[in-house]
């Protein structure tokens, strides 16, 4: 520990991201990356914004690009707020919306970047248990105090709560903001933007990591009622008015046009993620019914980290969380069908 941390540092517990490893022949099923390419009209746009105008600032309000996801959602510009990764877009709402001296709620079991923000801001939260079959507890987050935080689909679990649901918690806390991260959306369960236009306390952030193939360029986005979303920019422009790159806003509004080729790309990985899913419970594993583009397994006849460590060996790459509620599982993002048929194959050579 350094002399000279700040006790912001000093107390920080920071998140632990899953591992990147550097070799090239492994099959990296840790991380929920999306196995196929962004889309070739993305790339060709970020090739193309690759020019000597790189020595200029990029458009700190990204008007255009605003403009092109209030089109696909079905709102206006002003109620769109695009930010350096859901990450950030996250980070900026806490900022923006919770209070140090009043308790959040978000499930017990969840996206670990929510405690670490909260424990940065000095904001205390109450982790709600889920329910036996790990779904969400929903009457357990209502009447919150300082505000509500969940993912639909859930994370680690890809368990998804129907929109009544979602609707009912934001109903509840009619006085303090929720917030529904939808990174995961995309794979099968029902967005809640529609609710926006109803409820001035509803905050949806969405990702283009995920469901757009583009964890490299770092692109979320929040949708939410104007006052939230002037909210944000005034956190934004008091840390960083230029928090995204020329680069990334060029493949965002290429990939956000490229519904074609992403419906695609969706559509297998849901194919490849089903017929996982029943191999695996023909091996006796506990697998969660998933609307995500990973699987929340519990391992039979194999300890979850023996699993684990014994694909890791063999340059398989699953993510093992090493904390209580979670030791019995372990999580898998959905590969390619080359890449799960590697998986399955290894597995039944274990148990």
């Amino acid at each position: 520990m350094s002399k000279f941390w700040s006790r912001t540092v000093q107390e920080a517990e920071p998140y632990v991201p899953g591992e990147q490893p550097t070799e090239t022949d492994i099959i990296k099923l840790n991380t929920n990356e999306n196995p196929y390419p962004p889309s070739p009209k993305a790339i060709q746009a970020m090739e193309d914004s690759i020019t000597s105008d790189l020595r200029k600032y990029p458009s700190p309000t990204a008007e255009r690009l605003k403009a092109i996801i209030a089109e696909r959602e079905h709102v206006t510009s002003d109620q769109v707020f695009v930010g350096n990764g859901s990450d950030e877009v996250l980070a900026f709402a806490f900022q923006a919306f919770f209070e140090p001296d009043q308790t959040i709620k978000m499930p017990a079991i969840t996206y670990s970047f929510y405690p670490v923000y909260a424990n940065l801001y000095d904001i205390p939260f109450e982790q709600v248990p889920l329910n036996d079959d790990l779904s969400i507890q929903v009457d357990g987050l209502k009447q919150s105090v300082g505000g509500v935080i969940f993912p639909n689909p859930n994370a680690p679990t890809g368990l998804a709560l129907s929109l009544s649901d979602v609707e009912s918690i934001v109903q509840a806390n009619p006085a303090q903001v929720v917030i529904v991260d939808e990174a995961y959306v995309e794979f099968g369960a029902e967005s809640a933007v529609a609710l926006t236009t109803q409820y001035p306390n509803l905050l949806v952030t969405k990702t283009l990591s995920k469901s757009h193939a583009l964890a490299g360029m770092r692109i979320g986005y929040a949708i939410g009622h104007t006052g939230l979303i002037e909210g944000l920019e005034r956190i934004k422009n008091s840390f960083n008015s230029y928090t995204m790159n020329r680069v990334s806003l060029a493949g965002a509004e290429e990939a956000l046009a490229d519904d074609a080729y992403y419906d695609q790309v969706l559509s297998d990985i849901v194919v490849t993620r089903d017929w996982v899913t029943e191999r695996l419970k023909g091996l006796g594993f506990w697998v969660s019914n998933s609307k995500a583009n990973f699987l929340f397994v519990q391992p039979v006849g194999i300890e979850a980290d023996v699993l684990y460590n014994e694909l890791k060996a063999q340059g398989i790459y699953i993510r093992y969380f090493n904390k209580p509620g979670l030791t019995g599982f372990v999580r898998i993002s959905i590969g390619t069908d080359d890449e799960m048929t590697k998986l399955i194959d290894a597995i039944e050579n274990m148990v």
